[in-house]
């Protein structure tokens, strides 16, 4: 499957889980828990998008976007997913899975950095 489409499928769950939160369980969970929701959906959003322009760099250019591209979706995942889970079932030690989203996330970010560093090589 390709990263555009991955991405809309993840923007796609952003959307329908932030809806979620501010319908199905804005009555159903502490005001620290909806906090915690909402962080979920900002980031898996934000993600989202980023690994959309990500996605699109790379059919414009031809670039590997591979390494970016998994640790946006892993952060996503992880970050975003564990704060989904706690918020749902007030488990706190899946807090303790959040950083390594937040890890997968520092990661691409700064695997873009470090390439949009590289200089260009003319031939």
């Amino acid at each position: 499957m390709g990263w555009i489409r991955v991405s809309g499928c993840l923007g796609f769950l952003g959307v329908a889980l932030g809806a979620f939160g501010a319908h199905a369980l804005k009555s159903r969970l502490s005001p620290d828990m909806l906090a915690v929701w909402q962080t979920a959906v900002l980031y898996h959003l934000l993600h989202a998008i980023a690994l959309l322009a990500l996605a699109l760099y790379a059919k414009a250019s031809g670039k590997d976007i591979r390494w970016g591209a998994a640790g946006f979706t892993l952060g996503i995942f992880f970050f975003s997913g564990s704060l989904y889970a706690l918020a749902l079932t007030g488990i706190r030690p899946l807090g303790a899975i959040t950083p390594l989203g937040g890890a997968f996330f520092l990661g691409a970010w700064g695997w873009i950095a470090v390439c949009a560093a590289r200089p260009r090589v003319s031939g």
